[in-house]
């Protein structure tokens, strides 16, 4: 009560709240909007099927290197004045992504894109927490998970229809009237933080560490188009990743006040959960990579239809998130992670059986449950990952989660799209090698007319046929591995510890 009483008084907080939520909106909805666009993007830039996902992992992998470093500019030069930053740069590198004429520049853009929007979600989520007193905040971070969700769940609708009725190039001008709204918002209501002048950054390990996961990532996106370690680049690529990376931890340990701080990961529950929501990170998005081209390119979906139908996936993160939010305290939190793991699990398995034929209402319940599965997951995850880490090394703990959580991302898109690129090239030499005029199956009249290998429409016809075939056992391939990789990690949940008396944690942290 006394903090309520000696808290200032904060003019136009609801102006204030409408504003900085705009802008979460609007970095959440650039993490799926792009989705359903990828196959006219790819049309329109000239790309391969594993190239285009590079518009998604660009972004993410920007916004995981820029998170961590965010407190430190809020700290040093001003909270307004990064966040209008921020804004202001989002909204400029979304308008040149949807000006760009090439895969080199879409590319670009989007990388500058996840460079300023990576501060918007962690200061937008700092500027509620100040302003609301410690009764008022509960209310205040629902509203905020809410902006943080709906993005996800409104993305691929809302990137369908604009590509449908205007332009794939208007999934990032949509970007600009929010913008504008969150921009003027911020400016004429928001109150400047005061700088600390003498605030540091520790730029050493900061820039091993961003060229370590930048170099990773360039080389898992190259990899299957250089043919991995056949390349000298893809060697160099590795070579500076490890290099970089072990210029990190030496300096992190040796350090007086490194990027980051080795104590974190003496935190049994910290070091599983940065495990955790890795796998995490890696299952959910790469799935969401994987679904827009199997519904619009092997099952021949309108882009608004395959908008429609992914988007229940968000709306069940969005329903269990609310419901699991009033299990946590209550139930064992590691119940509720086995619960989202299975979920996970079984509808990764069930995604295992599926052909083009498969109906729409499987393919919605489905990606229901998946997500469902992941809120299940959220809320307790980080409750147990931070719950017996001391509330000093929060701030910097919540930066490595979710940079762990965008790196997880950012791999899995890169990795099953370059197994569905091998498996594909693999599984049609396999198929081909029972495609003989020797098969008894073109002694079937029907068949021999439509695929006659003598004729040379037979053969494309033929071609095309294995070539289907061969694509939809590799998507079956990269979902049982997704199920795989939700079963593997069920273990971890018993390596974390219930703490006797845990100080309280923010549920909204989870999605900094």
């Amino acid at each position: 009560m006394a903090e309520t009483a000696t808290r200032p008084v904060v003019a136009h907080r609801g102006m204030i709240t409408a504003c900085v939520t705009l802008a979460v909106i609007m970095q959440a909805l650039d993490t799926t909007i792009a989705n359903v666009a990828l196959p006219y993007i790819q049309g329109s830039v000239a790309a391969s099927a594993d190239q285009v996902n590079w518009v998604l992992t660009s972004y993410i992998v920007a916004a995981a290197i820029m998170t961590p470093p965010s407190g430190y500019l809020a700290n040093r030069f001003g909270r307004k004045r990064i966040l209008l930053a921020s804004i202001a740069g989002f909204v400029f590198a979304s308008v040149l992504c949807g000006l760009a004429q090439s895969l080199g520049q879409i590319v670009g853009f989007r990388l500058l894109q996840g460079f300023f929007g990576a501060a918007l979600v962690p200061l937008s989520q700092a500027i509620l927490l100040d302003m609301y007193t410690p009764e008022e905040r509960g209310a205040a971070m629902a509203l905020f998970g809410v902006s943080v969700m709906v993005g996800p769940v409104l993305g691929p609708v809302i990137g369908g229809w604009l590509t449908d009725h205007a332009s794939w190039r208007w999934v990032f001008y949509i970007n600009v009237p929010i913008g504008a709204l969150a921009l003027v918002g911020v400016l004429a209501f928001v109150q400047e933080s005061r700088a600390d002048g003498g605030a540091r950054l520790d730029w050493l390990g900061f820039g091993a560490l961003s060229i370590a996961i930048g170099a990773l990532q360039l080389m898992l996106d190259r990899g299957e188009q250089l043919n991995w370690f056949a390349s000298g680049e893809i060697i160099l690529e590795a070579t500076i990743a490890a290099a970089a990376f072990y210029v990190f931890l030496v300096h992190s340990f040796t350090a007086e006040r490194p990027f980051v701080n080795p104590g974190l990961f003496r935190d049994r529950n910290f070091s599983v959960g940065m495990a955790f929501i890795f796998i995490v990170g890696l299952t959910y998005l790469a799935s969401l990579a994987l679904m827009t081209p199997y519904l619009q390119t092997l099952m021949g979906y309108p882009v608004v239809t395959a908008g429609i139908v992914l988007g229940p996936r968000g709306l069940g993160t969005m329903v269990c998130m609310f419901l699991v939010g009033r299990l946590v305290g209550k139930v064992d939190t590691r119940w509720l992670l086995l619960t989202g793991l299975g979920l996970t699990a079984w509808a990764m398995y069930d995604m295992t059986g599926w052909t083009p034929d498969v109906a729409q209402w499987t393919i919605v319940t489905t990606g229901f449950i998946q997500g469902a599965g992941l809120g299940f997951l959220f809320v307790p995850l980080t409750t147990s990952t931070f719950a017996t880490l001391p509330a000093a090394m929060r701030g910097e703990g919540t930066g490595l989660y979710n940079l762990s959580r965008n790196i997880g991302s950012s791999v899995g898109i890169s990795i099953v799209s370059a197994l569905l690129v091998e498996n594909t090239q693999i599984n049609h030499a396999d198929i081909s090698a029972y495609v003989t005029p020797f098969n008894r199956a073109f002694d079937t009249p029907a068949i021999a007319d439509a695929y006659s290998p003598y004729a040379a429409a037979g053969r494309a016809a033929l071609d095309e046929l294995v070539t289907q075939q061969a694509t939809i056992i590799s998507y079956i391939d990269d979902f049982k591995l997704m199920m795989i990789l939700s079963l593997l990690v069920m273990p971890l949940v018993f390596l974390l510890r219930r703490p006797g008396q845990a100080e309280p944690m923010e549920h909204g942290a989870v999605m900094e």
